[in-house]
Parts: structure tokens; sequence; C-alpha cells
């Protein structure tokens, strides 16, 4: 209410029909107050815009560079997942080739060792059958002079005298031979 009262009592005071006067404008206090407002933007034009400016300039340069920086390394991390992508296609063809080269590596070293075994086996198998001849050579030779002595001993018997071993050699021999 206060300021609608002022403004009543300014229209009613101003004698003279000046619009400036009525509004309450003093020209003196206008000019200075535009003086002022004339240096006071003058001077922040000198001082303080230039180093305001240089300030969001150099603020503004910044972002940018961040910016550039950040598509930089978007741009390098993309690469690099392709690269580390393709290490790892790598690294899975190479490890499957290593397999596969371990399990020829082992299905080759479990055919010789088969053939090695059945080669063993083999061995052992001919010296069996070399131990059983010579066991069968050594029965006969001992069955033989087994039998050599059982006829020496019927045929003294028989005969009922002993007769020199070079006689009894004869007629074993002789014997033997007709056997056979």
């Amino acid at each position: 209410m206060s300021i609608l009262a002022q403004f009543a009592n300014a229209e009613a005071a101003a004698p003279s029909g000046d619009v400036f006067s009525a509004l309450g404008i003093d020209w003196k206090m206008l000019v200075f107050q535009l003086v002022a407002f004339v240096v006071l933007v003058w001077l922040l034009g000198k001082f303080v815009y230039p180093s305001l400016m240089k300030a969001v300039d150099k603020r503004q340069a910044d972002i940018e560079s961040s910016a550039k920086a950040a598509d930089n390394a978007r741009q390098q991390a993309g690469k690099t997942k392709e690269e580390v992508e393709k290490l790892l296609s790598q690294a899975k063809r190479d490890a499957s080739d290593i397999l596969a080269t371990a399990k020829e590596e082992a299905n080759a070293t479990v055919e010789a060792a088969s053939a090695k075994a059945k080669t063993r086996a083999e061995h052992i198998v001919a010296e069996a059958h070399e131990e059983l001849q010579k066991d069968v050579v050594a029965a006969r030779k001992a069955l033989h002079n087994e039998t050599l002595e059982l006829v020496a001993m019927a045929t003294e018997k028989v005969v009922g005298k002993t007769m020199n071993a070079k006689l009894d050699k004869e007629v074993i021999s002789a014997a033997v031979k007709e056997t056979k």
C-alpha cells in the first residue's frame, strides 16, 4: 500500500507537466548513474571480462580436449576389445591344436607301448618255446638213458650174466633201434 500511496503523492506533487519529474526521475541523478554505469561497464570490459573470458575459453578448450580424449579412449577401447577377441580366438585355436597334438602323441605313445609290449610278449613266448624245447630234449635224453639202463637190467636178468660194457651198449643200441 505504501508504494501506491507514494505514486499517488508523486503525481499530486508534480506542478509542472514534466513527465520525468512526475515519475520521480532526477536528471542530475540519472546522468550521474548513467556515467557511473558506463564507467563500470568500461572497467569490467577492460579488466574483468578479458580474464573471465580467458578462463571461460580455457575451460571450453579443456572440455573439448576432454571430449576428444574420451572419444579417442572409446575408439582405442573398441580396437583393444577387437584385439583381445582376436587374441582369445587365436588362443582357443592354439589350445585346440595343442590338445589335438597331445591326443595324437598320446595315441602314438600308446600304440608304441602296445607294439613294444606285443614284441616283448612274443619274445617271452619264443624264449618259453625254446626253453620248453630244451626241456623236452633233456627229458628225452634222460628217458633214453633210463631206458638204456632198464634194458640193460632186463637183459642181464634174461641172459643171466653180465656182459662187458662194450657188448652191453651194442645190444642195448640194437634193441632201441628195433623199437623205433
